[in-house]
């Protein structure tokens, strides 16, 4: 099939790339001249495992092309995405304009044959009716008659980092219309995949398709990202509270986790969530619940939750290491999380800010982020990270991250302190290779068996206890 892409972030590019792995022929649209030509010399201006492999092979194949064209855009596909960014506003609901210039571009050029529409940004519930009656105002400005059109609703559940995998292995197709015709066309666009046909693991079944009303289909976006926030500030109140009472928060995510009614999947307590979709998404089903009267208490907390979770990583460098002001704090990792370069409402940000506040010198690791406009000093390898810092935090938890030397790491600081904000390290492990180890509500008995001299800054009794 002929398909247009109207916007090329992260899910508009993987869309795009992946639609066209799968057969179809796709060109992809963006208004970014210099992106468009990075796109074009077959690079990715996002880090996205497996994905610029996937853009380069098919525009060889002539299955991909980018431009900044819209009408040429729209006049190809016989399936037109929206992929643009749905921002936060500061009153938490969604910044829609970016939607209704692309719905207003689409009706100033739709000539032709009959065209699905499909809503792929993240947009508040009852956009599709809206962004419907934007394309028909642009159709009636000029005052062609068309073959006519059908707005679809199809929300993306893709994860930075995951992206291409999850297109391809998708837990589930969401499609929302009032159109069989528009239902059908895109049923048979996302055929390869419901079928497995491009599965490479093993006998799966069929991927199961929910197809609903536009309203309902926009509303399982949101809440989707809202169960899956609320689940993870969840489990960092019981952390909060193992953290009091002595009990350890990973063997409680498991022993919770085994049920099937809750399941293990985002019981990992931390530092709290982050990125571009979570807090968006949570603020705008909040904003929404308010225009039509209702107080969203759950969604709230959630938010107050998270927001307080951003700064216990501080809390636990003053427990140990007291006054902060004058101390250097390393930070392992910058980008929400692993395997993405995306620093959006990343916790990094706030702890830095905090930090600076606290007269604290910060320096920072992060594989792929190399540049950042912050009172920051970045380092190229972990082991410049640790050279005279009081403390380590770890921030994202990077794969590779797992095997650092250590106990090389804590000898080249000033106190081996390190502060494991996503519980990803072996608390004995860290032990053995001379570190205070302290975690999100998990008790370090290890601790007490370091010698004294380990870490002249921390108090026999905070020993003791640990």
């Amino acid at each position: 099939m002929r398909v247009c892409v109207i916007g090329t972030g992260y899910v508009g590019l993987v869309t795009g790339a992946c639609l066209a792995q799968i057969g179809h022929s796709v060109i992809c649209v963006d208004n970014n001249a210099a992106k468009v030509s990075l796109m074009q010399s077959g690079k990715s201006p996002i880090f996205e495992p497996g994905l610029e492999q996937i853009m380069q092979s098919n525009m060889q194949a002539g299955r991909l092309q980018f431009t900044t064209d819209l009408a040429f855009g729209v006049e190809h596909g016989e399936i037109l995405f929206i992929a643009v960014g749905t921002p936060a506003l500061p009153s938490g609901e969604s910044d829609t304009r970016y939607v209704e210039a692309v719905a207003r571009g689409i009706g100033s050029n739709l000539n032709g044959g009959y065209k699905v529409i499909v809503n792929k940004s993240t947009v508040p519930i009852g956009s599709g009716d809206w962004v419907q009656r934007i394309v028909m105002d642009g159709v009636a400005d000029r005052q062609q008659d068309i073959t006519g059109f059908d707005v679809v609703s199809n929300p993306e559940f893709l994860r930075e980092g995951s992206a291409v995998y999850d297109t391809f292995y998708p837990d589930r197709i969401v499609l929302g219309s009032n159109s069989p015709k528009a239902i059908a066309m895109m049923q048979e666009l996302y055929t390869p995949i419901i079928e497995r046909k491009f599965a490479t693991e093993g006998s799966l079944p069929p991927v199961p398709v929910v197809v609903t009303d536009l309203a309902s289909a926009e509303m399982i976006k949101y809440a989707a990202n809202a169960f899956l926030a609320t689940k993870i500030s969840f489990i960092n109140e019981i952390a909060n509270i193992c953290d009091r009472v002595g009990a350890d928060v990973t063997q409680i995510a498991k022993g919770i986790g085994l049920d099937s009614r809750i399941g293990d999947k985002f019981l990992q307590a931390g530092i709290g969530w982050g990125g571009s979709c979570f807090p968006k998404d949570v603020s705008a089903l909040i904003h929404t619940a308010q225009d039509y009267g209702y107080n969203a208490q759950l969604l709230k907390t959630t938010v107050s939750v998270n927001k307080r979770q951003r700064l216990l990583a501080i809390e636990k460098l003053q427990q140990v290491l007291k006054i902060l002001k004058g101390k250097t704090i390393g930070l392992l990792g910058l980008t929400f999380k692993p395997d993405t370069d995306d620093l959006r409402d990343a916790p990094a940000l706030d702890l830095l800010e905090e930090l600076t506040r606290l007269g604290a010198k910060v320096k920072a690791y992060d594989p792929i982020i190399s540049h950042l406009e912050a009172d920051v000093t970045l380092v190229t390898d972990p082991e410049q990270l640790a050279q005279g810092c009081d403390a380590l935090v770890l921030v994202t938890d990077w794969q590779h991250f797992r095997n650092l030397d250590y106990a090389k790491l804590a000898e080249l600081m000033t106190n081996p302190v390190m502060i494991d904000g996503r519980n990803f390290l072996n608390p004995e492990d860290m032990a053995k290779a001379g570190f205070y180890y302290v975690g999100i509500g998990r008790p370090t008995i290890a601790n007490a068996f370091l010698p004294s001299s380990v870490l002249p800054t921390v108090t026999n009794e905070l020993l003791a206890v640990s």
